[in-house]
């Protein structure tokens, strides 16, 4: 059974030139105790479908359709003042895009915690106190930690901070926003390592994981979904996407990754030519069309449905649905 299910979901943000169609008919689904990256360029609109996800939205965003379920849970249908007691934090938690910022200067760790929990649950302090340093316990951060102001914590442990206030209410869902863009190399290891652990200890239940480089996910995902101007292109397992990807968007993105793989440094870096298209006005059928390298005439006229090449494994490009690719 599926834990996230959504279906035909469009979200657009409303500005004065028009509507930016940042989700346009995203469909996609998330079973129980499956970690999903979702990956693709800057802009693409991960984070708007993400904060979709679990409606976490505000003008100039709006949800135009679509139909999100989570935990048999219908979301798109509830208010916001329900949303925020018995979804967010609770079924469904997100560490954001600039959680190294998510922190207020001015108040220690543990204070920040208290009002987080007051807003969802009528749990006391000195419970909210215990929570926190078994969960800090649990994950291996320090528990002085909790009565530390964020700028006496590194960059890392902020992060892994703000990752453990994200489960403290232990969400069936957490959905983690470019998580180590901002980290060197070994505090994003340590922060993969926490992310993974929380599964383990079944914190968690399930994980979207959202980043630009999908050399990341291959360390951390089951699955990973392929988005490009607002549209989902592929999806599959993390393998069949890595070495055997049919759309030719996934595959540029996958060959623009720097690895130290030797057939990596015999061929160089291949990258994807052009920009991605202006979603105030995106081109016409096939989104990617105008820089992919094998468009066809239906390419530009029509849209290309989204066909299944094998046991979970999607992908919206007439190539594949003509049997070419």
């Amino acid at each position: 059974m599926s834990l996230l299910e959504a279906e035909h979901v469009k979200a657009y943000y409303r500005v004065r030139e028009g509507f930016v169609k940042a989700v346009d008919d995203v469909s996609l689904h998330l079973d129980r105790g499956v970690i999903m990256g979702l990956a693709g360029e800057s802009g693409c609109g991960k984070s708007t479908l993400v904060n979709t996800l679990m409606l976490n939205i505000r003008p100039p965003l709006y949800l135009i359709d679509g139909r999100i379920t989570l935990d048999g849970n219908l979301l798109s249908k509830m208010d916001k003042q329900t949303l925020k007691k018995k979804v967010w934090g609770v079924l469904v938690s997100i560490v954001p895009q600039s959680a190294l910022n998510a922190l207020m200067p001015t108040q220690k760790i543990i204070d920040l915690i208290k009002d987080i929990v007051h807003a969802h649950t009528d749990i006391s302090d000195s419970e909210i106190v215990s929570m926190s340093r078994r969960r800090f316990e649990e994950l291996n951060l320090p528990v002085e930690a909790l009565n530390m102001y964020p700028h006496e914590l590194s960059g890392g442990m902020r992060q892994r901070a703000v990752i453990a206030i994200s489960t403290l209410l232990n969400p069936k869902l957490l959905i983690v926003d470019e998580p180590t863009s901002a980290l060197d190399v070994s505090t994003q290891k340590q922060v993969l390592k926490l992310l993974v652990d929380l599964r383990k200890a079944k914190i968690i239940e399930s994980m979207i994981f959202v980043t630009h480089d999908i050399a990341v996910l291959r360390q951390i995902a089951d699955r990973i979904a392929i988005m490009y101007a607002g549209k989902i292109v592929e999806s599959a397992s993390t393998d069949d996407i890595l070495y055997n990807s049919k759309h030719p968007y996934t595959y540029g993105l996958i060959n623009a990754v720097v690895t130290p793989e030797p057939e990596v440094r015999k061929r160089g870096l291949i990258s994807i030519p052009g920009e991605p298209p202006n979603l105030l006005k995106p081109p016409s059928g096939c989104r990617f069309h105008p820089r992919c390298p094998y468009a066809m005439d239906i390419c530009r006229r029509e849209e290309p449905p989204l066909v299944e090449v094998g046991e979970g494994w999607t992908v919206a490009c007439h190539l594949v649905a003509s049997g070419r690719r």
